[in-house]
């Protein structure tokens, strides 16, 4: 029997971080011949991962440009993906999540008639514009794709309510969990260049959504300097995205602000590093919503709408939006309150014991081996 052709598609660190562990399952496994797309709709950021993970792509579409919009960014990941597809003609392709990637490669993948299975299918918020874009473009992803690896009991709920049929429909886990625990465990990091001091309690906070945008992001950076003000034994570390809309509000509010570190991106080990580290962590994220609580450290989402409210339920975290008032409440509450900050730091976590990647190749292989 020849191999099966399987060709992945991300673009963006996250989908990296996630697709890492599928694609090195595969690259294990002789049933499979493994080829891996690279459209770096980011770049700097998702090469740290893929050097972390000992990742080459085979094809790199190098289609970032400063200050892309989505009519491009969408117009050149269908048009080069093309190619690729032509080239390597696959037998499936791997999506994963809510990028424009994600979103624009199924669709290409439709075009070409190939089948698509979607990595983290079935979130929602059912709120088109919250997140932006990303709410659609799962929703697209999910109609396009013909298999879907969903993490949870509730992704899995949100695709039969869609129609999906449930044959095609496969419980796995979050890959993120995955990633997070070979990291940790793997490539422990020295943060000694952040200056630290080691008897402060450290709140992580990570601020970057499109949603939030202009006066959102000014009122985060409003909470953090109330909040430091008011406790004098903590500190903030937040690594700053590269976007300018978020920048320039973090550097002009934050900047040079006493116990308030604001660093560059960082590199995904030591962000692992760094949550493992932290008291609490306050981020507007989806991935941090699920990686967190796995290394028991609360999450303030700095959203009003989650696609993870499995994590809400389990009480691993809490949506707190973008209001001051809110903000520091909520982070006073967990600072103060032991036994508040318990409860939410030693709740289950619903996203999986690391073996999400391990269940994925196994569907695929029972898959092909059906057909």
């Amino acid at each position: 029997m020849a191999k099966i052709k399987v060709l992945t598609i991300f673009g963006t660190r996250p989908e990296a971080i996630k697709m890492a562990p599928v694609v090195k399952e595969l690259l294990q496994d002789t049933f499979f011949d493994v080829k891996v797309c690279s459209t770096a709709q980011h770049r700097q950021m998702l090469d740290q991962v893929l050097e972390l993970f000992k990742i080459t792509p085979d094809y790199d579409l190098d289609i970032m440009k400063e200050n892309q919009d989505l009519w491009s960014l969408t117009a050149n990941v269908l048009q080069k993906t093309k190619s690729v597809l032509d080239d390597c003609k696959p037998d499936v392709v791997l999506v994963h999540g809510d990028t424009t990637t994600s979103m624009a490669a199924a669709l290409s993948a439709f075009y070409a008639k190939i089948p698509v299975g979607h990595v983290e299918a079935g979130l929602r918020t059912f709120n088109k514009y919250y997140p932006f874009p990303e709410e659609i473009n799962r929703v697209f992803a999910d109609a396009l794709c013909e298999y879907h690896f969903a993490p949870t009991q509730d992704a899995v709920d949100n695709l039969i309510k869609c129609g999906i049929p449930q044959k095609y429909i496969y419980k796995t886990g979050n890959t993120v969990i995955d990633a997070l625990f070979d990291t940790v465990k793997n490539n422990k990091q020295d943060l000694s260049y952040l200056n630290l001091d080691k008897k402060l309690r450290t709140i992580v906070v990570t601020a970057h959504r499109r949603e939030n945008f202009g006066e959102p992001i000014k009122n985060i950076c409003r909470a953090i300097v109330d909040l430091v003000s008011k406790n004098k034994d903590i500190q903030v570390v937040y690594p700053v995205h590269m976007n300018p809309n978020v920048r320039q509000t973090a550097y002009d509010i934050l900047g040079g602000k006493e116990r308030i570190h604001l660093t560059e991106p960082m590199d995904y080990a030591p962000f692992a590093s760094l949550m493992q580290d932290a008291y609490l962590i306050m981020s507007d994220s989806g991935g941090i919503q699920e990686e967190a609580p796995s290394l028991g450290k609360p999450v303030l989402v700095l959203r009003t709408t989650t696609e993870r409210p499995d994590a809400v339920t389990c009480g691993t975290v809490k949506l707190v939006g973008t209001e001051p008032t809110d903000i520091i409440n909520s982070a006073q509450t967990l600072l103060d309150d032991k036994n508040e900050y318990n409860k939410m730091a030693k709740s289950v976590n619903p996203y999986g014991d690391g073996h999400a990647a391990e269940r994925i190749v196994k569907a695929l292989k029972e898959i092909f081996c059906q057909n």
